[in-house]
């Protein structure tokens, strides 16, 4: 089965609800839509999230342009990703151009086992199962915070995860109470989004060692991995670090230096389902439990072959597109039975949501 085609489609999408961080307010889901279509008519499907409109059109120029480099090569993603990445030796698969061969790379692996006929997570050696979600929410108001919790633990979620860093470590002690008070005994994370200095997030984590959190998610700059060490040795709560992980080798410095107690890679950063596999053998080397981070559907394949799986996160960006959207269940979020991934187009959305 050789690679025939690979169409982008650039969408923007509403994000509901909208996602606040301390590094910055979330209201749209900028997304390039990926499919692959093979000689044997079969087609793969995955997408990309650019954070920013503005990233759409050089990401899907990056991924048309890489399209060329491997139409009509064999659909053999492993070959495929060092062909592309080979192409790249110069100037590397940083930022954007890294995302494109992460989004080719999942629509490869999505064809694949649409022509097997089995789910991604089957073509894998696993099976689909339901994984241990988090409800993923952003920052809200102290006052906010209980009712969020309350409606967290009614859902059938057992874990809440808040965003947090507001100006004052009283603020954010507030906030992670209130949650707590009301999530009953779920598990309650934060995430600090990178908001904070190094001196800063030793002194709010050793305050938040008291408070029944069970993890500390991006409390300082994402690629600054000595200094997640110092906090990772100085604070008692498991620090959690690798949504912006840029490839297996960052994320083998990051468990070198021991910086973080948990690692959650993102599929599109981490290099797509062949960046995955061997992000979890390195998880499973260390002994490091390992999370997803968005890409539900994805996620929820590749947790189910990840050796020490942990959480799925749940925070739906690709939603409004798809005709059938993943959902929780009691907290549990299972990849379905269907081949491949399982994704599928909302056209009529698709079509009120595309730019350029």
């Amino acid at each position: 089965m050789k690679i025939h085609n690979i169409q982008a489609r650039p969408v923007v999408a509403p994000l509901d609800p909208p996602v606040r961080t301390a590094s910055g307010h979330v209201t749209q889901a900028p997304l390039l839509l990926i499919d692959l279509t093979t000689d044997e008519g079969v087609a793969g499907r995955s997408y990309l999230f650019g954070y920013h409109a503005f990233t759409l059109a050089p990401l899907r120029e990056l991924v048309l342009a890489l399209a060329e480099i491997i139409k009509g090569d064999q659909v053999a993603p492993i070959e495929l990703d060092k062909k592309m990445r080979a192409r790249m030796t110069l100037f590397g698969t940083r930022g954007l151009q890294g995302l494109a061969i992460a989004g080719i790379d999942m629509a490869a692996w999505d064809a694949l086992a649409v022509c097997a006929g089995v789910p991604l997570a089957e073509l894998l050696g696993g099976r689909p199962r339901p994984i241990p979600a988090y409800n993923s929410l952003g920052m809200i108001p102290p006052g906010e915070a209980a009712d969020a919790a309350a409606k967290t633990a009614a859902a059938g979620f057992k874990a809440l995860k808040v965003k947090i860093g507001w100006p004052t470590l009283a603020e954010d002690l507030a906030v992670v109470r209130a949650a707590r008070k009301h999530l009953g005994d779920g598990a309650l994370m934060v995430d600090f989004n990178q908001s904070l200095a190094i001196p800063e997030a030793i002194r709010r984590g050793r305050v938040l060692d008291g408070e029944g959190v069970s993890w500390i998610e991006e409390p300082v700059r994402a690629d600054d991995y000595r200094g997640a060490a110092e906090i990772a040795a100085q604070v008692a709560t498991p620090i959690q670090i690798g949504e912006n992980f840029n490839g297996v080798y960052e994320m083998e410095l990051a468990l070198s230096l021991k910086a973080c107690d948990l690692v959650m890679p993102d599929p599109q950063q981490i290099g797509g389902v062949t960046g995955w596999l061997r992000a979890a053998a390195l998880a499973q080397t260390a002994g490091v439990p390992c999370s997803s981070h968005i890409f539900i559907e994805v996620s929820a394949h590749l947790l189910t072959v990840t050796p020490t799986c942990h959480y799925i996160e749940y925070l739906d960006v690709a939603a409004p597109v798809l005709a059938e959207p993943l959902r929780p269940v009691d907290g549990m979020i299972q990849a379905p039975a269907r081949p491949g991934i399982g994704l599928q187009w909302n056209e009529e959305t698709v079509k009120r949501y595309r730019v350029g």
